[in-house]
């Protein structure tokens, strides 16, 4: 037996013995202490479903000095593979049995983030920092909730911080190329993203793994040019354009490249500015790298490809290096073309529309006007404001002006127990990616959005799945056109709020 066979061998018999050492001489209590192991080894190597599935054995067979151990892992893992129902009632269980432990909060609140409950996890995050000043994931968790509120300095004060206590936290080197990237700092936001991906374990081939590395390559392409860039004194102007209607959707004139003015849907369902292949090659918007995009369809993941237009044209604004995806490959079978579009979010303005007027309204900084409703507002990759399902299920609802009717995610009406009828409605939904064939009309929901109620009203139930565990979490639905419509709608992100005033 050679020297290395040998080392090897006795080290094998060491932590064997350590084993037997440190738990309990039970058959219940070593298979425990196993499973916590492999979970362990699996987390390290970025395999965590195997880390899932063996926290999950460890959690069944745990004695009780390993039961919170087998518990967290269950929530860590169950995160990390977009489990966002079971990571939540998990962490409640683990609050429940140790409500004073800091860490134990913060884990909990990660939960509520991914089950899309911003505002709890924000007040957990904010106890866990009472009771311990200096815990790295109380301030990642703060980071994230001030970047969703636009308080990008602070959040990104609060990611500092993380990282200073906890430099080797992945997750935090990723929140900071978030923020740098919302703060149109590219350079420094691949840097982030770059340490991301070089703290990730060689077998983490994650969507967020790949996405990330494409991010980073499509981010240092900008060199020294700067992300949407504008005129000097156009960030202080105010914007008003008139759209169509077209379909429920609004429609509005758009020059790309110094090309000729052509139709965009105003989508604020969409994270960037979006053009069909044909308009790339017309245009000459060249691909630099693909990424992922994910909404409603069959598809679920799709790869698209970034690019960057040269010059936008919105009325008399005029931006220049904007980020866009590329519709590219097509979807087929497409009951209509596939459109242009973007988000005034997306370009960084908040947004004021008037469905009487037919006329849109966008700057960095919009006056507050008189509302009959103003709903908290969350930017976290997409707009979402709070909404209750049948009185007593929070759930958060993206504010989505391509969409066309109020939905519900099937994850939600799962989690709220609401059984799905005998005999279904089917509808057939086409969405971003491709056709949900399993959607239907789910009748007699109870919605409320603060003081805005529908009664015994019927929504679609769609699969949002793919766009969830994309997003980092549980979408809970979608408010469209039917719910706008009947507004004059500002989204206002400098004061993250959404305001309503009903048409006369």
């Amino acid at each position: 037996m050679s020297r290395i066979v040998r080392g090897l061998f006795i080290g094998t018999l060491l932590a064997a013995a350590s084993l037997v050492i440190h738990a309990d001489n039970t058959p219940q209590a070593l298979s425990s202490e196993i499973q916590l192991r492999l979970g362990d080894e699996s987390m390290s190597e970025g395999r965590y479903p195997d880390a899932l599935d063996a926290y999950q054995r460890a959690l069944a067979v745990a004695v009780p000095d390993n039961l919170r151990a087998a518990r967290f892992g269950v929530v860590q893992a169950s995160l990390r593979v977009a489990e966002f129902d079971l990571a939540r009632q998990e962490a409640e269980r683990l609050v429940q049995a140790t409500p004073a432990s800091p860490e134990v909060l913060a884990l909990y609140a990660d939960a509520l983030w991914a089950s899309g409950l911003f505002e709890e996890a924000e007040s957990r995050y904010q106890e866990a920092l009472s009771r311990v000043p200096d815990l790295a994931r109380g301030h990642h968790g703060m980071a994230r909730a001030l970047a969703a509120r636009g308080r990008l300095d602070e959040a990104m004060d609060e990611a500092q911080t993380a990282l200073r206590l906890s430099p080797r936290d992945l997750e935090i080197h990723h929140t900071v190329g978030t923020i740098y990237e919302r703060m149109h700092k590219y350079e420094e936001a691949a840097g982030a993203f770059s340490n991301y991906v070089n703290l990730l374990p060689n077998k983490d081939h994650s969507e967020k793994a790949d996405w990330s590395r494409s991010e980073i390559k499509f981010l240092r392409s900008f060199g020294q040019r700067v992300p949407f860039e504008m005129d000097p004194g156009a960030e202080d102007q105010i914007y008003t354009m008139e759209f169509r209607l077209v379909s429920d959707k609004i429609v509005v004139r758009a020059k790309v490249n110094d090309g000729s003015f052509q139709d965009f849907v105003v989508d604020t369902g969409a994270e960037n500015t979006i053009v069909s292949r044909p308009t790339a090659q017309r245009l000459g918007i060249t691909p630099i790298t693909y990424t992922l995009s994910a909404g409603v369809g069959d598809v679920g993941m799709r790869g698209l490809q970034l690019a960057r237009i040269n010059t936008l044209e919105l009325g008399s604004l005029k931006l220049r290096n904007v980020p866009c995806m590329v519709k590219d490959p097509p979807l087929r079978d497409l009951p209509v073309k596939e459109a242009e579009s973007l988000s005034p979010l997306a370009l960084g303005f908040s947004m004021i529309i008037d469905y009487q007027a037919h006329k849109i309204t966008f700057g960095k900084h919009l006056p507050v006007e008189e509302a009959d409703f103003e709903l908290p507002l969350r930017l976290h990759r997409l707009a979402t404001v709070r909404g209750t399902i049948d009185g007593t299920h929070p759930a958060n609802f993206v504010v989505d002006t391509g969409g066309e009717v109020i939905s519900l995610s099937r994850a939600t009406v799962t989690a709220i127990g609401r059984p799905e009828p005998e005999r279904k409605i089917a509808l057939k939904v086409f969405g971003s990616s491709g056709w949900d064939k399993d959607a239907f009309l789910l009748p007699g929901v109870n919605l409320s959005f603060d003081r805005i109620h529908y009664t015994n009203f019927p929504v679609v139930v769609l699969n949002l799945n793919t766009p969830s565990a994309l997003l980092g979490f549980q979408l809970g639905g979608i408010v469209g056109h039917k719910f706008l419509s009947s507004y004059r709608v500002g989204i206002d992100l400098e004061r993250s709020v959404l305001r309503l005033k009903k048409l006369a």
